[in-house]
């Protein structure tokens, strides 16, 4: 139960701190993190040191005492005693993509939110643990264990950062990440993103381009193809929805398109409209391409379950598995496929991998790599869910029970990690998408519970 004393001043603590917390977030959001070329002291390029250093700057600001783990991380603590409790944040941030009615990295503040790159995945949620923790040190309540808050800078891409803290530091058992959604996840499907290449027996296309990150759904992807066929190309293209759209314009004799759906986590599919795949439709109606894309348009499929490709399944703790075409290339006549696959708890990815093979060979293509991260789970019975959905459930007066997602968070590089919060039920879910912004009410909402549940995992 919260102690009522504790709520008044902890409360205090966190509404003196409520303008300075989002100042901290905007100046967040304007450093543009996404991974680069590693140089020295920058393992993941200057844009994403720059954030690091941002970070560890407000945290001494704050009378906090920030460590910098060789670029790739940086941590910092408040609490006594030998036990550990993690709490695991990442600064880096997917490309912005196109489709923005604001500056992606403006963080302007508008209807009562603030847009942005990262404002809830994940700079928003790493600021309100921050300021959880200032506020409980602002309170004078005293933590017999320690709450280490952790700032990775690759969460978005292979998250090395923490293999690294984990091999140099170690990483705590127990702990929760605030990278997806409230009231609390406790399964995490597992993930591996599979690239194939195969030769283009065709042909008609000059080049294919679209994708930036095998996470994100494709909201657009372009083509340039020989001769005019700009009729052609408008009478082939089918598009998912009446918000998708075709362009195709004559440059120096070739027909250049641009196809535009929308983007989305890949751990959603459905909430997107795949470009690639409806550019490969229109390609695979003109026959350019030979087998290689007849197979893949085929195999892809229309819908976001894998049922084209042979692998749809679901179990009863993780859900339906997900598959996204990420990224598709065309250069010199080779075509380069990227899918990010969410599967669940009781599937084999290996075996999903090598049915994803099998399936595309008849094209020709053939696997340049595959990375496979296993699923994760804590039981709903353990002390670490029982406790933070104690707090959130008596916080907003509701009865929720935890759940699982397709998405992947650092809560799978502990023993014991779950993923709590920040986006609450019936929260539009933007990450990943154009005009990402959180509630700025809901960002304050948030700083509260994460204040409360370091109280009753350390206190």
């Amino acid at each position: 139960m919260i102690n009522m004393e504790i709520n008044e001043r902890l409360d205090a603590a966190l509404a003196a701190r409520g303008e300075d917390m989002e100042r901290t977030l905007a100046g967040l959001i304007k450093v543009p993190s996404v991974r680069g070329e590693a140089e020295e002291n920058a393992p993941f390029g200057r844009e994403v040191r720059r954030m690091l250093d941002t970070a560890m700057a407000d945290i001494r600001r704050l009378g906090m005492t920030p460590r910098n783990i060789d670029g790739y991380a940086c941590d910092t603590e408040i609490g006594e005693g030998e036990e550990v409790i993690a709490v695991l944040a990442h600064l880096d941030v997917v490309p912005e993509g196109e489709g923005w009615h604001s500056d992606p990295y403006g963080a302007e503040i508008r209807d009562g939110r603030m847009i942005g790159r990262g404002t809830s995945d994940d700079k928003g949620p790493a600021v309100a643990a921050l300021y959880a923790m200032r506020a409980i040190q602002d309170a004078g309540i005293p933590l017999r264990k320690r709450c280490r808050l952790i700032l990775g800078c690759d969460e978005e891409t292979s998250m090395e950062d923490l293999e690294y803290y984990d091999k140099k530091l170690g990483l705590p058992d127990k702990g929760f990440s605030p990278d997806a959604n409230f009231p609390l996840i406790n399964t995490e499907k597992g993930i591996f993103n599979l690239v194939l290449r195969a030769p283009m027996t065709c042909e008609g296309i000059v080049s294919i381009e679209s994708g930036t990150r095998s996470n994100v759904v494709p909201g657009e992807a372009r083509a340039v193809l020989q001769g005019d066929l700009r009729a052609e190309v408008a009478e082939a293209f089918e598009p998912e929805d009446e918000e998708c759209s075709i362009e195709a314009c004559l440059v120096e004799g070739n027909t250049h398109v641009m196809v535009k759906g929308f983007s989305a986590h890949a751990s959603k599919p459905h909430l997107g409209r795949n470009a690639a795949k409806m550019l490969l439709s229109t390609l695979c109606k003109l026959e350019l391409g030979g087998e290689a894309v007849r197979i893949l348009d085929e195999a892809a499929g229309k819908e976001t379950a894998g049922q084209a490709m042979g692998i749809a399944g679901s179990d009863e703790v993780s859900g339906d598995l997900t598959l996204n075409l990420g990224i598709l290339r065309c250069r010199d006549g080779k075509i380069e496929v990227e899918f990010n696959c969410r599967y669940p708890v009781f599937f084999n990815g290996e075996l999903v991998m090598e049915t994803i093979e099998k399936r595309l060979a008849p094209g020709g293509f053939v696997k340049v790599s595959g990375v496979n991260m296993p699923p994760h789970h804590v039981p709903a019975n353990s002390e670490i869910v029982t406790r933070l959905m104690e707090v959130y459930n008596e916080i907003n007066d509701t009865d929720e029970k935890p759940f699982a997602i397709g998405g992947g968070t650092y809560a799978r590089h502990l023993k014991e990690g779950v993923a709590f919060g920040m986006i609450f039920p019936g929260e539009p879910e933007l990450e990943h998408q154009p005009d990402e912004s959180i509630s700025l009410e809901n960002f304050h909402r948030a700083a509260r519970i994460y204040a409360y549940a370091i109280l009753a995992l350390c206190a």
